[in-house]
């Protein structure tokens, strides 16, 4: 345990069961905030108009990119093992509103995720997703902070994670565009709409 850890977790952790409305909040952000950026998803992939292609390969690359940063998460948590809060500090020195496992607290699988999906979909014109994304980004760092399960430094690295695989996966986007052109076929969205499918076949005609 390092000093900047234990004094900014107390610095946050200490509100924690004290104000109910607050706790309620930072629980439900903590453990679902991956079923809300789940819903974000959904909604942005079938609000866009039927023939938008490029904008729903966005959500498909930050999508891409969750997944990069938990796998690279993966690989960090094997190479050096680091016992959550609940486990390295005495019992009665802190407030754990959520249950969770005592496994590797480095770095925050929650926070490298959401910070993925933000950075992945950045420069895409989907502003309402990315300012929701990145929104839901910082509450879900401070969040899991504040509900006990994380350190400070826990959150900070999936934060540099998270941006990292998103601008890996916006450089290489490229590699999933079949993955896009699959999900685009399966909706008839894209060039596999009916308009787009009419409009092709006037053409050859």
């Amino acid at each position: 345990m390092n000093p900047f850890d234990v004094t900014v977790y107390h610095d946050i952790n200490q509100f924690a069961g004290h104000h109910p409305v607050l706790d309620a909040f930072m629980a439900f952000i903590a453990k679902d905030a991956l079923e809300l950026y789940a819903l974000l998803f959904i909604v942005a992939w079938f609000a866009m108009p039927k023939a938008e292609e490029r904008k729903r390969h966005a959500l498909v690359v930050s999508f891409c990119s969750g997944v990069l940063a938990l796998v690279i998460n993966v690989v960090i948590s094997h190479i050096w093992f680091r016992p959550r809060p609940f486990v390295a500090l005495p019992k009665g020195s802190f407030t754990q509103l959520i249950p969770h496992p005592a496994d590797a607290s480095f770095p925050s699988d929650h926070t490298s995720g959401s910070f993925a999906f933000a950075s992945g979909v950045a420069g895409s014109q989907l502003r309402w997703v990315q300012y929701s994304f990145t929104i839901l980004a910082v509450l879900t760092m401070i969040a899991r902070v504040y509900v006990g399960v994380h350190w400070p430094t826990d959150v900070l690295a999936g934060l540099v994670v998270g941006l990292v695989a998103g601008r890996v996966m916006r450089k290489y986007e490229r590699l999933v565009r079949p993955l896009t052109r699959v999900a685009l076929r399966i909706f008839h969205y894209g060039p596999y709409s009916r308009g787009a499918v009419h409009a092709k076949s006037s053409v050859a005609r």
